[in-house]
């Protein structure tokens, strides 16, 4: 078995304008500062990361590891999630998505899906550089508004769908089995990848790809009121990255799994800090080190009364708390007697051979 690594940080939702969150130097000794040994770097943030000159330069890398190494941190992951939401996307979706590529592209969905594409290829590389075995990023989404089957929707329609999802991937996941690196898609309502029977979907669509894999974060299998420790048991050789976020859901007369349009705070179901919702860490830190996850456990904070900072500091020794540093032999082995095959077939009543 092996122990999980971490506690490390996901920096998206900590980037800002302000010190100590505008440059990578800086955000980095405050992640130090809490106790985090890792972070999860967004590559779209230009404020913390250049990911064209990532994947033109091991030096550039070499000298961001350095710099990380100073503070005692590694890089867990690099993440493409708002480049991965553009390979794929709806035209109903478009000028809501359009924000997440450069100005220049918006209103031109052929130039914005290339672009995307060309991001991830780019994060391939940069990956490589860093020496690291996983990315993370979201699938993109052809099909989500049809997640609800009203109106009937005309046979072949999703099937159509995940097989176009899979011709724009696989060149993708192609190029990162080129550089050793897993493609982690965080099942996610929203993408077309959510749960585990749209991922089956697409592996076929790939056809089994070795690196179309998980990132697994059970926050969103909670909302959706999936069985979020089954899910381990299902699919755990796949999972290849982890996100640490709690939820909360508690449905009512008025709403339930769809929220009825509501905000965070009113939603029957939302995400909370470590520690605030109802989602069973120990049995998950549990059964990863069971399944001998091989990576990190890193922290998302998303939550709609706790405040960021103080998520990230209660975080931070949550996930200390709850890795398991698991166990190099057996509880009973104080009682093990010894043997061999002739001592064996005695205790069984058999002749020796």
């Amino acid at each position: 078995m092996k122990t999980l690594k971490g506690p490390g940080i996901f920096l998206a939702q900590y980037a800002a304008d302000e010190a100590p969150f505008n440059t990578l130097p800086d955000i980095a000794r405050w992640a130090a500062s809490l106790g985090f040994v890792g972070v999860q770097i967004p590559t779209n943030d230009r404020r913390l990361f250049d990911l064209e000159q990532a994947a033109a330069s091991k030096g550039y890398c070499d000298d961001i590891a350095g710099m990380l190494a100073e503070h005692g941190l590694s890089v867990t992951e690099l993440s493409t999630h708002l480049q991965g939401q553009l390979v794929a996307s709806h035209p109903a979706y478009d000028r809501l998505f359009d924000a997440f590529a450069p100005d220049a592209l918006r209103g031109n969905t052929p130039e914005r899906q290339a672009w995307a594409a060309n991001q991830l290829m780019l994060a391939a590389k940069a990956s490589r550089h860093f020496n690291l075995t996983s990315h993370v990023t979201f699938s993109g989404a052809l099909a989500w508004h049809l997640f609800y089957p009203w109106p009937q929707r005309p046979a072949g329609l999703i099937d159509e769908a995940f097989a176009e999802l899979g011709r724009r991937w696989r060149p993708i996941l192609d190029a990162f089995d080129d550089v050793g690196v897993d493609v982690c898609y965080e099942l996610h309502p929203g993408e077309d990848l959510h749960d585990g029977a749209t991922f089956e979907r697409f592996l076929d669509a790939v056809d089994h790809h070795p690196r179309a894999n998980i990132l697994y974060d059970p926050s969103h299998m909670m909302l959706q009121q999936m069985d979020y420790l089954q899910f381990i048991d299902f699919y755990h050789e796949r999972i290849r990255a982890f996100h640490v976020k709690d939820a909360e859901f508690r449905p009512n007369g008025r709403a339930g799994v769809y929220g009825g349009y509501q905000n965070w705070i009113d939603r029957p179901g939302r995400f909370r800090s470590l520690g605030d919702g109802q989602i069973d860490f120990r049995a998950i830190f549990s059964k990863l080190a069971q399944y001998d996850y091989p990576g990190w456990a890193v922290l998302e904070w998303e939550c709609c009364i706790k405040d960021a900072q103080q998520g990230a500091k209660e975080g931070a020794l949550f996930i200390r708390d709850h890795i398991i540093e698991v166990t190099r032999r057996a509880f009973d082995d104080f009682a093990a007697s010894g043997s061999d095959r002739a001592f064996n077939r005695a205790i069984l009543g058999l002749e020796p051979t």
